[in-house]
């Protein structure tokens, strides 16, 4: 499981505050897409995906990672220091095909926020399905394009929007852009 030991952010502390303001604005502004800072991780890890990963990700913040990433493995914990745990304990789980959110921490009534973040690595955010969103942060219904995502994406976020204020998030990924879907928002297929 070694990945090359590439550099991270080439500005450490600006990229990655770069980066944590985009992840904030996206979950404030869900569907809307977001560019971020250039940098070059091992395949098959993309750019947007690995910028998430070093800028919320530390020894404090336990990772789950989907085996189709694991030629990452050295690369993230070498520059994150990060435990890497089973999907069920992880903080954030970086994964290519999106988990089954009921196997994910899901927070609790009274600590909603010990829920789990999902990274997910897409292959677009220009062109595949569209869905409307609605809800918090979208004054107007709003639509996101994804390719990557699962048929059954609408129905298994219902799911997880009904457990509001638990249930997770979602931050996808597609080469050096992102979008974020907070558990808040609804979405429908269109």
């Amino acid at each position: 499981m070694s990945g090359a030991l590439t550099p991270g952010f080439a500005d450490p502390v600006a990229d990655a505050q770069s980066c944590f303001r985009a992840v904030l604005d996206a979950m404030a502004h869900p569907g809307r897409v977001y560019r971020l800072p250039s940098l070059i991780p091992p395949a098959p890890l993309c750019a947007a995906a690995a910028a998430v990963v070093l800028t919320l990700v530390d020894q404090d913040a336990p990772l789950s990672l989907d085996p189709a990433l694991a030629t990452a493995q050295s690369w993230i914990t070498f520059h994150t220091g990060v435990s890497i745990v089973a999907a069920s304990d992880a903080d954030f789980v970086l994964a290519r095909s999106l988990p089954d959110p009921t196997q994910l921490s899901n927070g609790a009534d009274e600590a909603p926020e010990e829920s789990a973040t999902v990274i997910l690595q897409v292959a677009s955010l220009t062109s595949g399905a569209r869905y409307q969103l609605a809800g918090p942060g979208l004054r107007t219904p709003s639509v996101l394009t994804v390719d990557g995502l699962p048929a059954d994406f609408v129905a298994r976020w219902a799911a997880n929007h009904a457990l509001f204020p638990r249930g997770v998030d979602l931050i996808l990924c597609a080469g050096e852009t992102l979008a974020a879907l907070p558990r808040s928002v609804m979405i429908g297929a269109l």
